[in-house]
């Protein structure tokens, strides 16, 4: 390692030394010659020291007015870099000097740039309009299918092949307002429509929100649900969507475990990050998936009997990710997975 060498002085100083050295060896070497083929004669040797002598002080004098061009030059640069971050007006009039063009391009770049900012920032806009069109539009006809059918379910006159396609539609209509919810909340995540504000926090509140909102559904499968977190254990995190990505992982675990079965949620503090671990009995996933079920839209061919669409756990890595965290699974098929979820102990880190 260098880490214990002194550092390198700049090019341009070991450049000057070079040129220096050289040049006091020439004018010794001079001086050398010329007392000797003189056969070192007084005058000829005291002519040729003030003739060094004047050679040093112009030689001196040429690297100083170099290194203040230099310095004048670096000045200029900052200049005009400056001037062009701060408005994009120029610092020097236009000259055909190659401070003067880079000057132009310095400032067609940023021309560019800032027209590049304004089209993603309008195509943005354009998008947050359409989601919140879609999330209005389809909230209320929706929320009548779902209200409606259950009035109709209560109909006593209502024959049992009707009431079946009823619930069949509640059903349906239910999954489908979930399904809408999660595409809008996704697109509200990428386009920075939802600012996920990582805070430090105690972590339990945060657990205990997530297993509550998915208690039902382990319950009316006999599934039981252990959490292991010590109430002094914080996070940096975002309580809200924490949660949000927690129940994901929790409804993915009851869905693909049998009836019976377990999971555990276990959160341990490290040097850097508190890693909250869900493991649970279902059916597991092949290795070779490991990394592919956090993309959008995936879905094993192991699961397709069961109900989804390949959302959560892309969301759930987004949310994460928005707030210094990751998420990583290990599993064995048939047997169950582990899915650890890594927050940042102290926020800024």
């Amino acid at each position: 390692m260098n880490r214990h060498l002194p550092p390198k002085p700049p090019r341009r100083s070991r450049i000057y030394s070079i040129y220096a050295g050289a040049f006091v060896l020439l004018i010794v070497g001079y001086i050398g010659a010329v007392a000797y083929f003189a056969g070192f004669e007084p005058r000829a040797g005291w002519a040729s020291v003030l003739f060094a002598l004047l050679l040093l002080m112009l030689g001196g004098a040429l690297v100083r007015t170099l290194k203040r061009e230099a310095a004048d030059e670096m000045d200029t640069l900052h200049s005009i870099m400056d001037g062009a971050l701060s408005g994009g007006t120029r610092r020097m009039e236009y000259t055909d000097t190659p401070l003067s063009s880079f000057e132009q391009k310095i400032l067609r770049y940023i021309e560019l740039s800032s027209n590049q900012e304004q089209k993603l920032a309008a195509e943005q806009n354009s998008m947050k309009a359409l989601i919140s069109d879609i999330s209005h539009q389809t909230k209320t006809p929706l929320s009548n299918i779902i209200l409606y059918s259950g009035l109709l379910e209560e109909v006593p006159e209502l024959r049992d092949e009707a009431r079946q396609y009823v619930a069949s539609i509640k059903e349906q209509s239910a999954k489908l307002d979930w399904l809408i919810r999660s595409l809008v909340n996704l697109s509200r995540l990428e386009t920075g429509m939802i600012a996920i504000q990582a805070v430090s926090a105690p972590l339990m509140p945060t657990l205990t929100r997530s297993v509550s909102q998915i208690y039902g559904k382990a319950e009316e499968k006999g599934i039981g649900i252990e959490v292991e977190c010590l109430p002094g254990v914080t996070a940096c995190h975002d309580p809200k969507w924490t949660a949000e990505a927690l129940f994901n992982l929790l409804e993915n675990a009851v869905k693909y475990s049998d009836p019976g079965g377990s999971i555990t949620m276990t959160a341990r503090t490290g040097e850097m990050f508190v890693r909250i671990d869900i493991a649970d009995t279902g059916i597991g996933i092949e290795e070779s998936e490991w990394a592919a079920v956090f993309r959008r839209f995936y879905r094993s061919p192991r699961t397709a009997r069961y109900e989804g669409v390949g959302l959560g756990l892309y969301v759930t890595r987004q949310i994460l990710t928005a707030q210094g965290g990751y998420i990583k699974v290990s599993s064995v098929p048939g047997e169950g997975s582990v899915f650890s979820v890594f927050l940042p102990v102290e926020c800024g880190r």
